[in-house]
């Protein structure tokens, strides 16, 4: 997230939290494709982290920001001096950075993958031709594949300093999360209650095969971690007060309220006054809400209180005013141009909705949670349902693939969105996902060696 809400108006009531949810709402002719995917940057001389001021008299992180602002002429986002962001005109999306320096575009929303791919396309040109001159390169995998937490540089962000502080305290990988992960993430659109309640439900069951696909984290300081997506385990024990499965979704009534009751006991991590960050790590949004938050007696909650409380919610899909699919390793561009097209087949047709409905509506929370736990270790050889998951995954992605023709949307060449499928057909034919594929390199072309991982996935 490139910047946080600015919007003064008091709430309240919790009804005014559940119809800024429902505002959200569209019709299904003005469904959007929001993508946001992350990247480690790298000195390509050593291989090594690039620090927010550079070093060694190449450029760094600030530089690659105000390259990129004065390539594009995006409006600059500060804080406390500190160039951390980029606005596109219009809400046209946004260039961000992660506690770890890890580079983030935040997509437009988009009418097609067309679009979406071209949009990942441009920015990879621009933030290439940028990097060039101080010798970085990037990197898109789910974790850090070299460094150390010790060897990670830390970004000038007021949220981030509240939210490494609060971390230890909830779990002991959180700022593993922080610090060495990268993923890719798609936003869509609901057109009621109703369709968000079913499409939230299908992507939570179905978010740990997309886990499995898209796994591309095997590798940890420089060794074999023992996991596919190391990524998604790290999120295992980062903070369970705001991630994970959210099986209250399941429960008969399921509403917009359900998620909001949800979300107000959620521990808050800071309250946002002009431009200071207030620490209120622990507390209560309830009592933000009531107005007797003890860390700032009197002061009232506003709408940018809830929007940016929404946003450290972590689940495996988020609700906002859109969903937001998060349980996907960061990859190569083919991959990051499959995974939105992964879920726009499944979400935005309405019969490959029910058909995957009809596929997951079965399987019990308990069953849910355990293929959760699984996939990290196992990817697609987990099981669920006495079935194997790289068998449903042929089913699901077939889902996706009827879903997008479907859509019949056609780019200049006459080619509909199923092209960008192809990565994950691929996997399934092989049987090996991307994190099985650099095993494999690693004990074979590279020797026992992590290294070479940084230059042949180089974006």
């Amino acid at each position: 997230m490139a910047r946080d809400v600015s919007d003064s108006t008091p709430i309240g009531s919790k009804a005014e939290l559940i119809a800024w949810i429902a505002a959200g709402e569209k019709p299904a002719s003005s469904f959007r494709i929001g993508t946001e995917h992350e990247k480690f940057p790298f000195y390509r001389s050593d291989l090594g982290p690039v620090p927010y001021e550079g070093r060694g008299g190449a450029g760094g992180i600030r530089a690659l920001l105000e390259g990129m602002q004065q390539r594009l002429g995006w409006e600059p986002i500060v804080d406390a001096g500190h160039i951390i962001g980029l606005a596109g005109p219009d809400g046209g999306g946004a260039i961000s950075l992660e506690p770890g320096g890890q580079f983030e575009l935040s997509g437009a929303p988009l009418e097609t993958l067309h679009q979406t791919e071209a949009e990942l396309q441009a920015h990879l040109a621009d933030v290439k031709a940028v990097a060039a001159p101080h010798d970085i390169g990037f990197v898109a995998l789910g974790a850090s594949p070299l460094w150390t937490r010790a060897e990670t540089p830390v970004m000038p962000k007021g949220r981030y300093k509240i939210m490494a502080n609060y971390m230890p305290k909830v779990g002991t990988m959180g700022l593993d999360m922080m610090f060495r992960t990268c993923t890719v993430q798609v936003n869509l659109d609901f057109a009621s209650e109703a369709d968000m309640v079913r499409k939230l439900r299908v992507s939570l069951a179905l978010q740990p095969l997309s886990t499995a696909l898209f796994a591309s984290s095997p590798f940890l300081e420089r060794k074999l971690n023992g996991f596919q997506s190391m990524r998604s385990e790290i999120w295992r024990d980062t903070d369970k007060a705001r991630s994970g499965m959210l099986a209250f979704a399941f429960d008969e009534g399921m509403s917009y309220e359900g998620y909001v009751d949800w979300a107000l006991d959620v521990p808050m991590y800071f309250v946002k006054r002009g431009d200071t960050y207030h620490d209120v790590a622990g507390a209560s949004f309830r009592d933000l809400l009531a107005g007797r938050l003890p860390q700032l007696p009197g002061e009232k909650a506003t709408m940018s209180d809830w929007a940016n409380h929404l946003s450290t919610l972590f689940p495996e899909v988020r609700l906002k005013r859109f969903l937001e699919m998060r349980g996907c390793d960061a990859g190569p561009p083919d991959m990051l141009a499959a995974m939105p097209a992964f879920w726009v087949g499944l979400l935005y047709d309405t019969t490959s909705l029910d058909a995957a409905w009809e596929l997951v509506k079965g399987w019990s929370a308990a069953e849910r949670q355990a293929l959760r736990d699984a996939v990290p270790r196992e990817g697609l050889a987990a099981t669920i349902g006495g079935r194997k998951l790289a068998e449903i995954a042929a089913e699901v992605v077939e889902l996706s693939r009827a879903g997008l023709a479907r859509r019949a949307l056609k780019n200049d060449a006459g080619e509909d969105e199923t092209r960008f499928l192809t990565p994950l057909h691929a996997i399934l034919e092989r049987r090996q996902n991307l994190a099985q594929v650099l095993e494999a390199r690693y004990r074979d072309a590279w020797n026992g060696r992590v290294e070479p991982v940084m230059t042949e996935m180089a974006l």
